[in-house]
């Protein structure tokens, strides 16, 4: 797996903001305002430790800084899921898809979308097979 990308909700809420378009701590605060009510040095701080982390870079733009996320969205995800799977399923993806097909409501739209998605890499992994060979 690539470098872990750990976040909490506060900072994947921010990131989620910077995958959109590139913003400054005001567009931010103002975007999760209703919610969060945060205060802008809060923002600028979370923003900061995420500069540090290599997941977000800033740019100067008149007296405001402007951010932007480094890393793309899918990259994060990979590795939380990856992370949440190791360490509850044991790395067993089959008992993670188990566990949110038991325990959780899923709308029948949904199901056939899972099941689409199934035959759609099955299909790819028999294709990468034969190419393979």
């Amino acid at each position: 797996m690539a470098d872990a990308h750990q976040l909490t909700d506060l900072q994947l809420a921010i990131m989620r903001a910077l995958w959109h378009r590139a913003v400054t701590v005001a567009d931010i605060t103002a975007a999760l305002g209703p919610e969060r009510r945060l205060a802008p040095t809060t923002v600028a701080t979370i923003l900061r430790r995420l500069e540090a982390r290599g997941l977000v870079r800033h740019r100067t733009r008149g007296r405001q800084f402007v951010f932007e996320a480094t890393v793309p969205e899918h990259e994060v995800r990979d590795s939380m899921v990856g992370e949440l799977t190791d360490a509850l399923f044991g790395g067993d993806p089959a008992a993670l898809v188990s566990h949110l097909l038991t325990e959780h409501d899923i709308a029948p739209g949904d199901l056939a979308r899972v099941k689409q998605l199934i035959v759609a890499h099955e299909a790819r992994a028999r294709k990468e097979n034969d190419d393979a060979r």
